[in-house]
């Protein structure tokens, strides 16, 4: 390995975006290849968790705008991989920095420093595309063109790993649905392309077998109909087909985008967020053509990828449970904000259970309150993306602390006909599943 390294040209590598779906491909095949690797993320716990074995900077691209403080990480460096994007605006993703501002001070950091550099961008980025996503990945691209350094822009089009992330975990989710086969935007043109190709594209600009100034798409040669993806991803995780399709109407989506546009900025990245709609309704396609002049060949067609990607029992899980994520993490919150609203609006009675048993009036009724608004204000926590695990744990706490409290105290609440304590049970194990279904890498 170390000899391989002495004879490689520019074996410095910086990936940023590392421990993202293609960061993280690219990261591996270059280390596997000889390259000395260093990755940059804005999370050193999920870095470390994805990628442990190369070097990390942890930095947000909204803090690298200036060109000055790229020339101090590209020391030393001799090719930079952008593998970093974000479909929307939200509460933790500033798309214009991400994409944009941050880029063109990278490019110019490139010039300055004589460092080449290979975008990722995005199959139908242009700067007049109908959302904020594919207009700041143009601009990036332009950037990039204009900064006069060596550079490839690779544009994927849907990309199809052994992991899911973004775009591939909403598909899996849709075609885990039971009996049912709920599509949105069931006509829109797709062109898949495999990790792999996109990972060796990536290679081969570093390797020197692709000249620099290289702009292509990366895409299968045939666009397919989403539902003919769908369809073929439930094939591909061994559920049967569906029996009833339901196109869910424009009104539905419209609704479903703007509730989760307000999640986003609560720190939740639905994939039906209107960024991610309006892409599915422009269509994920490109051109081919100018990869098949370079290498002789095609990439990838949807049918070899999935045959190339074995699904497992652990795909299959995370697909049905993705599916019930939002289920899971609403009847928590109602559970325990109804829980507090309810002990708020039935003081009295909630106190007097306590009273039977020797509480003071003034104790219990304190106790209801401060309890009540307990649940709430957990309840309040989970619905915000950062806090939510936090908030799972403080459940099954909280829980457990009833029970107990309620075994000593109160011990006929065991033998109450509605069983309030022993429905207790059922809520810790939802909350420790929802903590488990909160893990991203």
């Amino acid at each position: 390995m170390g000899g391989l390294v002495e004879e490689m040209p520019g074996n410095r590598v910086l990936v940023v975006g590392a421990y993202g779906l293609i960061g993280s491909a690219v990261s591996r095949h270059l280390v596997d290849e000889g390259y000395l690797v260093t990755g940059l993320g804005r999370n050193l716990k999920t870095a470390m968790t994805v990628l442990p074995q190369i070097e990390w900077v942890i930095e947000d691209l909204v803090d690298l705008a200036d060109k000055n403080a790229w020339v101090l990480i590209l020391e030393g460096i001799e090719f930079v991989v952008n593998c970093a994007g974000v479909l929307q605006q939200s509460a933790e993703d500033d798309i214009a920095y991400v994409h944009h501002h941050a880029i063109k001070a990278l490019a110019d950091a490139c010039e300055q420093t004589n460092t080449s550099l290979v975008q990722i961008s995005a199959a139908g980025a242009r700067e007049q595309a109908s959302t904020a996503f594919m207009r700041t990945k143009a601009f990036g691209d332009g950037c990039i063109r204009k900064a006069g350094i060596n550079h490839w822009i690779f544009r994927p089009g849907l990309v199809l790993a052994p992991t899911a992330y973004g775009g591939s975990t909403f598909l899996r989710t849709l075609a885990a649905f039971p009996l049912l086969q709920p599509l949105a935007c069931a006509n829109a043109s797709i062109q898949t392309v495999f990790i792999d190709d996109v990972v060796n594209a990536v290679s081969m600009a570093i390797r020197g077998k692709i000249p620099p100034g290289t702009e292509c798409d990366l895409v299968e040669d045939n666009p397919h109909e989403l539902r003919e993806v769908i369809a073929a991803m439930r094939l591909w995780l061994g559920f049967s087909p569906s029996r009833l399709e339901i196109v869910l109407p424009d009104w539905f989506l419209s609704v479903s985008s703007t509730v989760a546009d307000v999640l986003g900025f609560l720190g939740w990245r639905s994939p039906l967020r209107s960024s991610a709609v309006q892409v599915l309704k422009d269509g994920i396609s490109g051109n081919p053509e100018k990869w098949k002049e370079l290498e002789g060949s095609s990439l990838s067609t949807l049918r070899q990828t999935l045959g190339k990607i074995p699904a497992t029992v652990e795909d299959r899980l995370s697909a049905r449970m993705l599916m019930l994520m939002p289920l899971v993490i609403l009847v928590l919150f109602f559970f325990w904000f109804a829980s507090g609203i309810i002990g708020l609006l039935q003081i009295d009675a909630a106190a007097q259970t306590l009273e039977d048993v020797g509480w003071s009036h003034p104790l219990a009724t304190s106790s209801v309150v401060l309890w009540s608004m307990v649940d709430i204000f957990i309840a309040g926590g989970l619905l915000v993306r950062k806090f939510a695990g936090i908030s799972c744990w403080a459940m099954v706490v909280i829980s457990i602390f009833y029970l107990v409290s309620a075994t000593f105290g109160v011990p006929s609440l065991w033998s109450d006909p509605l069983g309030p304590l022993v429905k207790i049970l059922p809520g810790i194990v939802l909350a420790l599943i929802a903590r488990v279904m909160l893990g991203t890498r």
